[in-house]
């Protein structure tokens, strides 16, 4: 039977498959192919912090430590910080390196095969250096606890739902109010007169591999803390990304959040009714259904 509980593990799953999405939809939308190589992007972000923590933990003695109910304290801040930094510099990496001169001279299936053997790369570097076992930022035990009538979240969940909700209304803001967040729109309707206006459309491909690096690191610490750190950690979550931006409309933020929330829902909810090994397979036929019904999507986008 289907409960309150089950809406809220929706709820919290749909705001991380959303970090993933959003950032797999706006290289999209402005690089014009689809990164198979993102899910790589959510795994190097998750072993980027762990490594970090190991670091810390081993020159300076810096802990994990903790704020109140919450499993960890400020070093997993700081590490979160620099994992974005530095998933976002292999991502501007892997587009200088290999997308953007195959963009020049290639096609979009080029450019997809491409990514996707950067991610077969990708995922066989890291289980060489960091091994196949799962790893764990911290021993610490988050407690659930009851919030509404039958719902009982712990505190990193919490945490994770309500910095997914700030990131995302900084995006908003980005897209929106900057000269930044004008030229991205303006790339992905129409590249080639963003040429004509003077921006130079390089630099808009950079900073779209930056804000999607960094959104997928997050993606992947919080994947991290709340579960465990492991080498098929993004490649697990990349089909749920790509059902929720098919979802949502191609190329469509608005669309790839409302998409991720629908797909979260569909696999938490599926679990008392079909069983946990079902989850992506009625995930898949939420999708096909509403397809079915609006090809273009909840919001619309690329065709």
């Amino acid at each position: 039977m289907i409960g309150l509980q089950d809406v809220a593990n929706g709820v919290m799953l749909g705001a991380t498959i959303g970090l993933g999405a959003v950032g797999l939809t706006l290289t999209y939308s402005i690089l014009g192919f689809a990164n198979f190589a993102h899910g790589e992007l959510i795994t190097g972000g998750a072993y980027a912090a762990l490594t970090l923590f190991w670091l810390l933990a081993a020159t300076v003695g810096w802990g994990v430590g903790h704020f109140g109910a919450l499993s960890f304290g400020a070093p997993f801040l700081v590490v979160l910080a620099a994992a974005m930094l530095l998933t976002a510099a292999l991502a501007i990496g892997l587009e200088q390196a290999l997308f953007r001169p195959l963009r020049r001279r290639g096609t979009q299936i080029v450019l997809v095969i491409a990514s996707f053997g950067a991610s077969l790369a990708l995922r066989s570097l890291i289980t060489f250096v960091w091994g196949p076992e799962p790893q764990y930022y911290t021993r610490e035990i988050s407690i659930a606890r009851e919030v509404l009538p039958g719902v009982r979240v712990t505190a990193d969940q919490l945490f994770v739902l309500a910095l997914t909700t700030g990131l995302m209304l900084a995006l908003h803001l980005l897209l929106t109010r900057t000269t930044l967040g004008r030229a991205m729109r303006a790339a992905s309707e129409n590249p080639a007169l963003l040429a004509l206006t003077g921006i130079d459309p390089a630099a808009v491909a950079r900073w779209t591999c930056l804000i999607g690096g960094g959104l997928a690191a997050v993606a992947g610490v919080f994947l991290g803390l709340t579960v465990q750190v492991r080498p098929l950690l993004g490649f697990e979550l990349l089909l749920p990304l790509f059902a929720a931006v098919i979802l949502g409309g191609v190329g469509s933020v608005y669309g790839a959040l409302a998409g991720s929330l629908v797909i979260g829902l569909a696999e938490a909810l599926s679990v008392p009714l079909v069983g946990a090994e079902y989850r992506a397979a009625v995930a898949f036929v939420v999708l096909l259904a509403v397809l079915v019904i609006r090809p273009a999507g909840i919001a619309g986008g690329r065709e």
